[in-house]
């Protein structure tokens, strides 16, 4: 019988237009421990890790702001949690992100959001208004893994699609590569998305790309 040789993918067949001058890649660093292949879709780490406990102002009240976690929507900056009304044993908070916008209000317990949660303890002496606490969100590293679509760090939205595969896992070493993120036209057919996406998580992916202009074809 006659041997049957399968070809493989190439950057032809998924990348049909790209603007002049190589406008549409950039040079990404890929984290240590991935093995992306050609039409890997990557997201990029945009969320640091962020502290557990808030940093309280020059309070009068001696209660706590403890068990930080970062939201699916978390801004990289500084939240900022004021007294707002006082109680016995309480207190209302107001709760801003990093760029001034009203988050719901917060009183003592868990306080859950998409962008930021933590709890709200209360002291032996009683908040008072204008009481504060702080929560820094750092920047992530700005590195690029596979999609990952139970990410809060900024890796959960889809960023680019490598042009090429890049193994980061032995030795295990973060190393440049280059993708596609702005201004082009794919084949989404040849893209290979991390196992167990679903076709509503590949949509909303592909419009994420759709809005740095990486745009899909139907034809081939």
């Amino acid at each position: 019988m006659p041997t049957v040789l399968t070809e493989g993918t190439y950057l032809n067949d998924l990348l049909k237009w790209e603007t002049e001058n190589y406008h549409s890649r950039e040079q990404v660093t890929v984290l240590a421990g991935q093995d992306l292949v050609l039409g890997s879709v990557v997201g990029k780490i945009k969320i640091g890790s962020v502290p557990t406990t808030g940093t309280a102002g020059t309070n009068t009240g001696t209660g706590t702001c403890g068990s930080v976690t970062g939201g699916a929507k978390a801004k990289v900056g500084v939240y900022t949690l004021r007294c707002v009304g006082v109680a016995a044993n309480g207190g209302i908070f107001s709760v801003r992100d990093p760029d001034g916008e009203a988050l719901p209000d917060a009183v003592m317990g868990a306080y859950t959001n998409s962008a930021i949660n933590f709890t709200l303890a209360d002291g032996a002496t009683d908040f008072a208004l204008g009481d504060s606490f702080t929560i820094t969100v750092p920047a992530g590293s700005g590195k690029v893994k596979e999609l990952n679509l139970t990410g809060i760090d900024g890796s959960e939205d889809a960023y680019g699609i490598m042009i090429a595969g890049v193994d980061t896992t032995t030795p295990s070493a973060d190393r440049q590569a280059v993708a596609i993120v702005r201004d082009a036209q794919i084949v989404a057919d040849y893209l290979t998305w991390p196992a167990g996406a679903s076709d509503v998580q590949k949509t909303a992916a592909l419009a994420q790309l759709a809005n740095e202009g990486v745009v899909t074809r139907t034809d081939v």
